[in-house]
This record gives structure tokens, sequence and C-alpha cells, in this order.
């Protein structure tokens, strides 16, 4: 398996042809995009394929990550999995199924995407922002969670944090915005919009990183398990949404290389037009590829293999050779 992405925004078809992946843009030339080097496909654009397609990406262990028209998520094309542990399967189930063991997981997804909101708020009071009482308010949501004794508990304080942590968005961006509260189904403003998006690109990579682990991603702590989501990157994405996408966020609209004319708006929702798509998703690769001096490895690694990092030490927790601590920011 490679170590790219390619995203592909144009319509047209992608297809096999001799063992090699092609995408043809309507009224254009068949490109090759050399199945050697992918390590998942995004589609944005109108793309036909077919079941032959699909055999093909499942035997070279390619994800493909599907968005529609307006740029929301619509699912992923997960090939069977390659690295599969009947003993760490049963041990993610009785994790999950014992209440004390999956919560003390759980605590730890949350300890570390508040800590890592935590830096962000603490970046921009250094650049001279009023945060300091959101600061004081979500550490002291933060003192919270280690009483919790019930998930719903815990995504009640989690939720509280979040609900201060955006208040403070109006303040972190430069940008004229009127952002008062998250709305997912559907974003209701382009800062819901850009939420949603910038998400949904980590919540994926993330997956794309289970894919490489023994892990079932259907199995998972914070988030409850569903019939149609592969939770446990929920789980794991929450660490990484605010290293990301909201520092992307900021980024970008500070610098304007995002502004309201980049949206459309509809009845009761906002989406972003195609070129803004491909900005905030340039951002974001260049992002994934960007590297750190890693404490423990003593080594430098990309934010991409941050992600496959807390796959693995997820799995010595579960096997219990080592406890889970999950990735907290120092910079």
């Amino acid at each position: 398996m490679g170590n790219e992405t390619k995203y592909i925004f144009s319509n047209g078809k992608l297809f096999r042809k001799d063992n090699n992946l092609y995408f043809q843009p309507i009224g254009k030339e068949k490109i090759s995009l050399k199945i050697e080097v992918i390590r998942d496909i995004y589609i944005f654009g109108e793309v036909n394929f077919n079941t032959k397609l699909l055999i093909f990406l499942g035997q070279v262990g390619i994800a493909l990550h599907i968005f529609n028209y307006y740029g929301f998520y619509t699912g992923t094309y997960y090939p069977r999995e390659s690295k599969v542990s009947g003993k760490l399967l049963v041990n993610q189930v009785l994790n999950y199924e014992d209440n004390n063991k999956r919560i003390e997981i759980a605590k730890e997804f949350i300890n570390s995407a508040v800590h890592n909101i935590h830096r962000n708020l603490v970046y921009y009071k250094n650049r001279e922002r009023d945060l300091e009482n959101e600061i004081i308010k979500i550490d002291n949501l933060r003192n919270e969670i280690e009483n919790c004794k019930t998930i719903q508990e815990l995504m009640g304080i989690e939720g509280n944090i979040r609900e201060r942590y955006y208040s403070s968005f109006n303040k972190i961006i430069n940008q004229e915005i009127d952002f008062e509260k998250r709305v997912k189904r559907p974003p209701d403003n382009m800062i819901n919009t850009m939420i949603s998006f910038t998400n949904t690109l980590v919540y994926t990579a993330c997956l794309s990183e289970i894919y490489k682990t023994q892990l079932n991603p259907t199995i998972s702590y914070l988030h409850e398990p569903g019939t149609r989501r592969f939770s446990l990157s929920l789980d794991i994405a929450e660490i990484f949404k605010p290293i990301i996408a909201d520092r992307i966020i900021f980024s970008m609209l500070n610098k304007n290389q995002i502004t309201e004319k980049d949206f459309i708006k509809e009845s009761n929702y906002y989406y972003m037009k195609d070129k803004a798509k491909m900005r905030i998703v340039q951002e974001f690769d260049k992002v994934m590829q960007n590297t750190i001096k890693h404490k423990e490895l003593k080594r430098n690694v990309s934010y991409r293999y941050l992600m496959r990092l807390e796959g693995y030490k997820l799995i010595k927790h579960l096997m219990e050779d080592e406890k889970y601590i999950g990735f907290k920011m120092w910079w």
C-alpha cells in the first residue's frame, strides 16, 4: 500500500485496466493514478465506477471516501481487513462491554481532546485574544471528567466543553463572523460548514490509518457503535480535530484564504464552492505531511502517522501490555 492520498474533484470515470487504476475526466484523456503509491482516494466530483473497481481496491487495500455535491461526507468503501487478530477482536469487545474498562478509554480520548483544545486557546491568548474566561471555564469542566461514571455523563461534559470552546471562535477569527453555536445537520453558516468539512477529513484520515492496524473500526468506546458508521474513527478523531481541523480553520480565515464569498447559501444551510474545498483539502494534505519530533520514538513522524500510533497504543492497552495514554500536543 502506498503513502499518498488522491483527491478527485472533477466529474468523470474511475476504472481499473491492466492491474492499474485510471481516472478519466469528462471530455479528457485518462490519467494513471499509479496504484503503487496510493493510500486512499477522496471523491468530491460526480464519478462513475463499478464493482470491478471496488474488487480491485479491496485487493490492493485502498479505501474510497465519497462526498456529495455539497461537500458533505456520504460514506467509505472500506476494503476487507487484511490484518486480523481474533484475540484482539475479543479484547476490543470485552473492553466495550465492561463499563469500567470502556469509560477508562473514553475518558482518555476526552482528556486528550480537551488538552489539545486548551493548547489552541493558550496559543491565541498569547497572541492578545481575550480568552482567559473561556480557558478557566474549560479547565473547570475538565476537572469533572475523572468523576464521570457513565458515558452519558462524559459526553455531557464534553458537549459543555465544546460549547465554551466554540464560543471563543468569534474572538480567534479575525473576519466578521456570526458564530453562536455548533449546528451539524445541516450546517447553517460558513463556520459550521467548515467545521463539518474539516472534521470529516480528519475522521476519514483516522479511518484510513486504523485500516493499517489490527483494530476493528466499528467497535468504539466514547461513541456508541452503530450499524452504519466506523465509530472508532470518531473516537480517535476527537483527539486530532483541535490540532488539525480547527487550526486549519483559524489559519485560513485569518489569512483570508477563505471568506464569505466562498460559500453559497440555500434556504437553511451553507455549502462551499469547489475552489474553497480544494484549497482546504490542499492545506489539510500539507498539514498531514508535517512532521514533529516524537518524544518517545525520538524521531520525526507525520501528523498522519500520529493517528496510526493512537491505534497501536490502543492495541497495547487492549492486550494489557501498556496503559493507553492519548496524544497531547506539547508545542
